[in-house]
């Protein structure tokens, strides 16, 4: 069996790495841009790693409950003292449920990608880039060590960042794929200092590791220990949500991906709202063992996912960019997945990331069939009617819409259901925030589809006669996304409802995880059935009310919008620009570092550049009174010696060996002394 993963499944990451340089060189080449060429190496690449990971999943499902797990060691990486790492991938069913979608919605992306960008003269790189994506992610996933895990972390991030910016020449995209690329790096940060705490704990109870599996085993061993007065599990939980709020976007790390829209719409579907992003609710999920161990970090995972959540279905109300919409009910959703990690329902998180990837990677993509079809006008209040010019985009977007509405029975309704249901249990106040979250989710969603597809054209120009349904290559991935909205939540059918019909288990989803994740999930609650049921239907209540509420606010009632808009001025302005929240990182964060940044120029400038330019003014003084010194004095008497010496060298001029001369001397010697005598 072993023999038969590590044959293929090797290949799932690394098709996409081949494919995006094949793809890269060809961009880099100069060579003649034959488009075919390009998209089926894109997508017949991550096509590949798809059908992989079904057979492999399809083998999986055929083994033992605990035979589920394999490891497959390429080679071996790091090797150093007591710190070992392999480069390893880690098979099991939480990992086969990512590399499906993965590899799944990424391939019905890229096929969409082929119209998207049909005419883009930067074809070959934005397949490139787009597969090395999938390489990354892959990577992350599928890593069976925290260092494989970290490279795949920091490739999506790079990816999000070459995408995002894909279009360079224009300032505001450039600027938006900086803005991503830093906000992750501040969580990354955090991430690698819960990594060093994490190896220095187990170092210190005699258990170095980075292996997941070996993590497992050896994390009760962390219970009593303590850094800082803190428990270390607690502070290494943490520190990792701080990574997962950055690559999450939560708060307060939240503010790059509304920008991110910047990109192209296939990325914005793919990274934005079915892969990169829940990168942070994957990682929890395969540290769940250790997140069981602190209720207090779950508990400040499930605060901040459900304040995220509701936060963000607030701004989304007054956002009238189709994508910007999207954008922060991507967050919003976001924050019901940590929410339900946070009161230990790690697999109903996992259930509404696998939910969320179809019907938000169908809002996207229809969002990006609109905008094709509109010219590139994005603003939703130069919209309108277009169900009667789009029916086939019409009919998909009202699919998902109604499937991240919460509307049975579709997807939406059941893993968003069960988060609801498990916060009831367990933190009712959190629940009623999430109720109020899940009622904007489907006001603001309905307001998004009214404004687009209903009431009249307000599309001028150009743009106006240009309208017409998308290509097969855009339409056949949003069909197929729209029935996955449809059926995909009957993989996790919840139990209490297949009780009804006769059959004993019906939440295969949670079978299917059980052996990573249920020994670890919050215990069932005592609470009889019937208050399940109640809460269901509730549930369904309160999405359809607020679908109603939006499609007749933005519809048939659209003075009431304007009176709240007219009597809440600042309300609606505080809203509109986002609470300020960009203005106040800009004024403290941003402004606040570039002045420190400033007067740390100033004072390298003044004070250590001052210094040493003294130290070289003192240097250069000394200098010259040494070299004064040196050159009166030493080279005076050296100089003194040598001419004394040269001076009575010359006595042997008159040394010249003539009689003659001599006598003439002795002569003038006797002058002299008879002269000094007679004077």
């Amino acid at each position: 069996m072993f023999a038969q993963v590590s044959q293929w499944v090797v290949w799932v990451p690394f098709l996409p790495l081949i494919g995006a340089m094949i793809n890269g060189a060809y961009s880099f080449s100069g060579a003649k841009l034959v488009r075919p060429i390009v998209h089926w190496i894109a997508c017949g690449s991550i096509g590949l790693s798809f059908l992989i990971s079904a057979g492999t999943f399809l083998h999986f499902s055929t083994l033992p409950v605990e035979s589920r797990e394999v490891t497959v060691t390429l080679f071996n990486w790091i090797l150093f003292d007591n710190l070992w790492a392999d480069v390893a991938l880690l098979i099991d069913p939480l990992t086969l449920v990512m590399m499906l979608v993965v590899s799944g919605v990424g391939t019905i992306i890229h096929v969409y990608s082929v119209g998207y960008m049909a005419h883009d003269h930067s074809y070959a790189r934005y397949f490139s880039y787009l597969n090395l994506f999938c390489f990354a992610m892959l990577l992350l996933v599928m890593g069976a060590n925290f260092f494989m895990l970290f490279v795949g972390w920091e490739g999506v991030g790079l990816c999000s960042y070459l995408l995002i910016g894909f279009w360079f020449t224009d300032k505001e995209k450039a600027v938006a794929g900086m803005k991503a690329f830093i906000v992750n790096r501040i969580g990354d940060f955090g991430f690698l200092i819960g990594l060093l705490i994490l190896f220095w704990a187990l170092h210190a109870v005699g258990y170095p590791t980075v292996s997941f599996s070996e993590l497992k085993e050896a994390a009760p061993l962390l219970k009593d220990q303590t850094l800082w007065g803190l428990p270390v599990v607690t502070l290494v939980c943490l520190f990792f949500f701080v990574g997962a709020t950055g690559k999450s976007a939560q708060i307060p790390l939240y503010v790059w991906l509304p920008d991110a829209m910047a990109g192209p719409t296939p990325v914005s579907a793919l990274i934005h709202a079915a892969t990169m992003v829940t990168a942070g609710v994957y990682m929890i999920g395969r540290l769940n063992f250790l997140y069981s161990m602190s209720p207090e970090a779950l508990t400040i995972v499930a605060v901040i996912g459900f304040l995220t959540a509701a936060f963000a279905a607030v701004i989304a109300f007054a956002q009238n960019d189709i994508k910007k919409v999207l954008a922060y009910s991507t967050i919003s959703q976001l924050g019901f997945m940590f929410g339900a990690m946070g009161v230990g329902a790690y697999v109903a998180g996992i259930f509404h990331l696998v939910t969320h990837a179809f019907f938000k990677a169908c809002l996207f993509l229809g969002s990006g069939s609109v905008i094709h079809a509109c010219s590139g006008e994005q603003d939703m209040r130069k919209m309108g009617d277009l169900k009667k010019w789009m029916p086939i985009t019409f009919a998909t977007f009202f699919t998902a819409t109604l499937a991240i509405a919460g509307i049975f029975p579709l997807a939406g309704f059941f893993s968003k259901d069960e988060i609801l249901w498990h916060t009831f249990n367990q933190k009712p106040l959190l629940w009623v925030v999430g109720v109020l979250a899940a009622i904007g989710t489907a006001i603001y969603m309905f307001r998004l589809v009214a404004m687009t597809f209903y009431g009249k054209l307000r599309l001028e120009g150009d743009a106006r006669h240009h309208l017409h349904e998308s290509p097969y290559s855009m339409t056949v991935p949003l069909i197929l996304l729209a029935l996955l909205s449809v059926v995909g939540g009957f993989l996790g059918f919840p139990n209490v409802l297949g009780h009804l019909f006769g059959f004993h288990e019906t939440n295969h989803f949670g079978r299917w995880l059980a052996p990573v994740l249920a020994v670890h999930q919050t215990e069932e609650s005592l609470l009889p059935h019937s208050v399940e049921y109640g809460l269901m239907i509730f549930s369904f209540l309160i999405a359809a009310v607020g679908c109603y509420v939006g499609y007749t606010l933005y519809t048939r009632r659209q003075d009431i919008p304007q009176k709240v808009v007219g009597r809440f001025p600042v309300l609606y302005r505080t809203v509109l620009n986002k609470f300020y929240v960009d203005e106040v990182y800009e004024v403290v964060f941003v402004k606040g570092l570039l002045r420190l940044n400033s007067a740390l120029a100033s004072f390298d400038l003044k004070v250590i550049d001052g210094l040493v330019n003294l130290s070289a003014l003192l240097t250069r003084i000394t200098s010259r009174i040494s070299g004064f010194f040196d050159k009166i004095f030493v080279d005076g008497l050296v100089n003194l010696v040598a001419n004394s010496t040269l001076w009575s060298s010359a006595i042997h001029r008159i040394q010249t060996g003539r009689i003659q001369s001599y006598l003439y001397y002795a002569l003038g010697g006797v002058v002299v002394m008879l002269l000094y005598r007679i004077l």
